[in-house]
């Protein structure tokens, strides 16, 4: 065989992923406060997108329209197939529910600049008259709002005055003012408030401060002890023994046998009520005063003043039962960002553009700006066929409750609606769904499969878990189940579980052991 350079010619397919690409991937698997910024910092960057306001009924010109080199807007749709390819959304049809909006592009029927000689600025004194007389009575006496919200005597109006609630720092900084004489006293003090975590717990011990502040540990300890008299009770605590009985002390209810109780509070938390009434020399009825006692004080007193509100999660989608029976799936168009492309400023800048750079600038922008739009069309439409699948194959749970819940994974989903399961796991990804019995995450309807002691079908480990917990509340006080007990009852059902599955379950939802729960069912009795 004679070795010489030839010239051959091969067919392949290769998947390349573009930077476009890359970017439809990666929206699949943001939450909707993610994909926001994300569209947010396009906005910015990008001059030809604008956000499309939910009044805009006009209709606007597509970005086919718009001389370039760039794709248009209008046609496919490139979306991500099954093998990670782009492909056509059109082929995504769901009957009964109308596709998210955002998939147009716009050009701009307004003008182009503002003029801002008409917008008013607020620093600026306006030109006008003052009013030829001022309010003499009622409520409105003083208060007239002024032009930009200021009132009659150039201030700020009511509005812009309103009280706010004080944060744990603040209340404490006034009463270190009145509390401490000496100036070095409230330069530690005012050291060590910045040491306290919102739970006004302090987080560095004295010797640290000392040293840091070049001072003596007697002074930081003779400042602590005047902080722990502050309002609320125990705050400036360094552990949760401290804390209770600084709250005991302004009850004057610190007494030797609660001391006692403080410093083993560890038994407390086992529940081994006979030790601690022989430690703390008391009987049944006064170890039940104390203990309610203790329940009564607040662990954390300062998060009286500092807290977060708990945000609530915004669904991506809604499922609703229809009046003639089954269920009706739809995004939440609050969730979805409106994009649109401006095609006609897009025209407008490329007939005065000479420069090769500039129009290879303006090309890439149109690009990104229509791939922007196609992939959000897209994430959407995704979105809601995987939800409209997954509200198909548990149907049983909607209808029924968690017990009915069936076992279910990403690669059911995954060939039922032709996608491939990489595809299903971004969607499900930080998505939650509105349901009449709760708001989920879509991956809380992918659970394990347990099987049957009969041969049936299998259960879902979930609505195991939820008749492990209905079990363990509905039991006595005088026969609490153990996990022996547990896996007897289940197998009875026919769920064949063993013991250790049923302790991981048990222990995965918080639920103590069967010799805790005895000791505080009988603690509460």
């Amino acid at each position: 065989m004679a070795i010489s350079p030839k010239l051959e010619i091969r067919q392949s397919q290769t998947l390349v992923m573009t930077p476009q690409l890359q970017q439809a991937i990666k929206l699949l698997q943001l939450s909707n406060l993610e994909l926001t910024a994300f569209v947010e910092q396009e906005l910015e960057r990008n001059p030809l997108l604008e956000r499309q306001d939910e009044g805009d009924g006009e209709p606007r010109a597509q970005a086919d329209e718009t001389p370039g080199d760039g794709e248009t807007a209008n046609g496919a749709a490139d979306g991500i197939n099954d093998d990670g390819t782009a492909g056509d959304v059109a082929a995504v049809e769901l009957d009964g529910v109308t596709p998210p909006d955002g998939g147009d592009v716009a050009g701009a029927d307004g003008p182009l600049d503002t003029d801002y000689e008409n917008v008013y600025n607020n620093d600026s004194t306006p030109d006008m008259p003052p009013p030829a007389e001022p309010p003499v009575s009622g409520l409105g006496a003083g208060l007239g709002a002024g032009p930009g919200g200021r009132d009659g005597d150039g201030g700020f109006g009511l509005e812009q005055s309103l009280s706010r609630d004080i944060s744990l720092k603040e209340h404490l900084a006034g009463q270190l003012n009145v509390a401490l004489d000496d100036p070095a006293d409230r330069i530690v003090g005012a050291h060590m408030l910045e040491c306290i975590d919102e739970a006004g717990y302090l987080i560095e011990d004295v010797a640290t401060i000392a040293g840091r502040l070049g001072c003596g540990e007697t002074r930081v300890d003779a400042v602590l002890a005047a902080l722990q008299h502050f309002d609320p009770a125990g705050v400036f605590a360094r552990d949760l023994g401290e804390c209770l009985a600084l709250q005991l002390r302004e009850r004057d209810r610190l007494d030797p046998a609660m001391q006692t109780l403080i410093d083993n509070l560890y038994l407390l938390a086992e529940h081994d009520i006979p030790a601690l009434m022989r430690i703390c020399h008391v009987d049944d009825e006064d170890m039940a005063e104390m203990v309610q006692e203790i329940k009564a004080l607040n662990p954390k007193p300062g998060l009286v003043y500092d807290y977060d509100v708990a945000q609530p999660v915004v669904p991506d989608v809604f499922v609703r039962e229809n009046p003639d029976g089954g269920w009706m799936v739809e995004l939440n168009s609050e969730t979805l960002p409106r994009v649109l492309v401006n095609a006609r400023y897009y025209a407008e800048v490329l007939d005065v553009t000479k420069s090769k750079d500039e129009r290879s600038y303006l090309t890439d922008c149109v690009n990104n700006a229509n791939w922007l739009v196609k992939s959000l069309d897209q994430r959407a439409r995704t979105i809601l066929k995987v939800s409209t699948e997954i509200v198909r194959q548990q149907d049983a749970f909607f209808a029924h409750g968690v017990q009915h819940l069936r076992p279910l994974n990403l690669r059911t989903i995954a060939e039922a609606i032709d996608m491939h399961e990489s595809t299903v796991s971004r969607v499900t990804a930080n998505k939650y769904m509105s349901t009449p019995r709760g708001i989920f995450e879509l991956k809380y309807f992918f659970t394990a499969a347990i099987q049957s002691t009969a041969g049936g079908d299998a259960h879902s480990a979930e609505a195991v878990r939820h008749r492990i917990r209905e079990l363990i509340d509905r039991e006595p006080v005088d026969n609490v189940l153990s996990d022996d007990k547990l896996v007897e009852l289940l197998n009875a059902t026919g769920v064949d579980i063993a013991r250790r599955t049923v302790a991981k379950y048990r222990e995965a939802m918080g639920i103590q052991s069967s010799v805790q729960r005895r000791r505080m069912k009988r603690l509460s009795a």
